[in-house]
């Protein structure tokens, strides 16, 4: 059983408060949830929704139906009159026309003004919504007292959720669950902590939606922890800023989106030249440009690997899940400190602004990996050379002041092993084969190989990448369970490519690439990084996210027809 419920409203009547209290009740009940915005790019105005679907089972997409719309005024109902499914239930202050839907009528205004404050009107509609689902006032009073902090503001909400509840009568008797061990949180907060359990120290950046939540997450923690934040001037500084700070040992990040990407292109080369462990986060929204800021899309695959002039190894992550954003923010850290390189993680805004419940990130199984020269190393080098030809490419490599008598010198130059600039053909083609070989010992690591979800034998192979994986899963199990001999294959690395799993399957067996964008980028670099070719692409790039129940539709109309 599940419900999908949808506040919906204009920028400025406190839609994410609605939701926020909404998410933190079901949470505390037990519920799985799946919550995400559609926001329009405006402080005031405009027309945005959140939707939050809850329900017994594991939720892993947004869905498509709507069954309970919360809405905050009449051009609401015109929008999502029709999106609410026969029977579905509309909550509304006023009396409208709604055909094969029950309208629960609800005098929140009235009583927010009985109570001396409009903004608690909200408050009353959350009232409503639990006694129309047949749950407790009790977790969510928890709830208020928790989110606000102002006795009197706590008081006249928790007046206003009773009398909300009040309004209506119980019209869904919904299961009871009690699931432990879980936090609530979103894509951007778990990229944040990740990097945070990994031992970032620095983070610059400049706000770019949807990538600031990023920024703004581990600011929150940094007094507590002792890591410095700088919101620079521009994607330029920050990324600068962030290799200085990597340069002297201490783990570094900076994070921005498409068109901040742009801007940190040639710092992307510095990082690849000197070989400085670097982490950038690249939330993604549709462009060009300014495109769609609020939105989101998967149209930045191709130019994330192919960032910057000349030939340089770097790896790209592409997170499938919220958990995820978590693990391989965390890995990240590891790669990019073993192989002293940039890594790019590559999420998108509708990964970045979803919120679901996930199981308590273990730490015990994590391990920070750090490829410094210890002290011990440091007593017995002589003569250092930062870029020493080696085997796999990877050099020794030391932070400033770290060796006795000896300059740890890097130059954005063509160097030669002690870092020193040269002009000769001979150490050139030395040294951009010492950064090739890099790539050719990463593609040994098992780690980054995808994720396989169905039955051994196949006719069909889904193929996806980053956060279109719930919704690919939620499709994928859909059709196993109709018969349909469907497999799901998941990357959350996508540069190297990963082969090794991909060339398990018969030739027969027929790929369909499901990504957000226009071009199937994707679908392109299977074919140019391996010996298969997309059967079918299902693309979207209207700027939302896939949902299950529209991969699944569209698979039976377009592939299996």
């Amino acid at each position: 059983m599940d419900l999908n419920v949808v506040i919906a409203g204009e920028a400025g009547q406190g839609l994410k408060t609605v939701e926020d209290i909404l998410n933190k009740t079901l949470f505390e009940m037990g519920y799985d949830i799946y919550s995400t915005k559609d926001y329009m790019s405006r402080v005031r105005g405009g027309h945005n929704f959140m939707s939050i679907r809850f329900g017994d089972e594991r939720l892993t997409g947004p869905a498509q139906k709507e069954d309970i719309l919360i809405a905050l005024n009449e051009e609401s109902i015109k929008v999502h009159r029709d999106l609410v499914v026969e029977e579905g239930i509309i909550i509304y202050d006023g009396e409208v026309e709604v055909d094969n839907k029950e309208l629960l009528s609800v005098a929140a205004s009235d009583i927010a003004q009985e109570l001396g404050n409009p903004k608690v009107a909200n408050t009353v509609f959350i009232g409503a919504l639990l006694k129309a689902l047949g749950l407790y006032l009790k977790t969510t009073e928890e709830v208020l007292k928790e989110y606000f902090d102002n006795e009197k503001i706590i008081n006249i909400n928790l007046q206003a959720l009773r009398k909300g509840y009040e309004q209506v009568e119980k019209k869904i008797s919904l299961p009871f669950v009690n699931k432990g061990g879980q936090i609530l949180i979103n894509g951007n907060q778990a990229l944040g902590l990740g990097a945070i359990s990994a031992g970032v120290k620095f983070y610059a950046g400049y706000p770019m939606t949807p990538s600031t939540g990023v920024m703004n997450y581990i600011a929150s923690k940094q007094e507590e922890l002792g890591i410095v934040v700088e919101q620079a001037e521009d994607e330029i500084a920050a990324i600068n800023m962030a290799l200085g700070a990597s340069y002297t040992g201490v783990r570094a990040m900076t994070g921005t989106s498409g068109g901040g990407f742009a801007l940190m292109s040639e710092g992307l080369g510095l990082a690849g030249i000197t070989e400085t462990p670097l982490i950038i986060a690249e939330v993604q929204r549709p462009g060009p440009a300014t495109g769609l800021p609020t939105r989101t899309e998967q149209a930045d695959l191709q130019f994330v690997i192919n960032a910057s002039q000349g030939e340089f190894p770097l790896i790209v992550a592409t997170p499938r899940s919220v958990e995820d954003c978590f693990y391989q923010t965390f890995r990240s850290f590891n790669l990019a400190d073993k192989y002293q390189l940039p890594v790019v993680v590559l999420s998108d805004q509708f990964l970045a602004d979803s919120t679901m419940n996930v199981i308590r990130f273990s730490h015990r199984a994590l391990d920070i990996q750090r490829k410094l020269i210890n002290e011990e190393e440091a007593e017995n080098i002589n003569n250092y050379q930062r870029y020493k030809l080696t085997e796999d490419g990877i050099s020794p490599r030391a932070y400033p002041g770290q060796l006795e008598d000896q300059v740890v010198l890097v130059d954005s130059d063509e160097h030669d092993q002690f870092g020193n600039i040269i002009e000769d053909a001979e150490t050139r083609i030395k040294m951009v084969d010492k950064r090739a070989q890099k790539m050719k010992t990463i593609t040994k690591e098992e780690s980054l190989e995808p994720e396989f979800a169905g039955e051994n034998e196949i006719d069909y192979l889904i193929v996806c990448w980053g956060s279109t994986y719930g919704p690919a899963l939620e499709a994928q199990k859909r059709l196993a369970a109709d018969d349909y001999a469907v497999g799901l294959l998941s990357f959350n690395y996508v540069w190297p490519f990963p082969t090794e799993k991909l060339n398990k399957y018969a030739p027969g067996t027929k790929i369909v690439v499901v990504e957000g964008n226009s071009t199937a980028q994707f679908a392109s670099l299977l074919e140019s990084e391996s010996d298969f070719t997309s059967h079918h692409n299902i693309l979207k790039y209207d700027g939302r996210p896939f949902t299950g129940t529209e991969i699944y539709n569209r698979f039976i109309k377009e592939v299996i027809k």
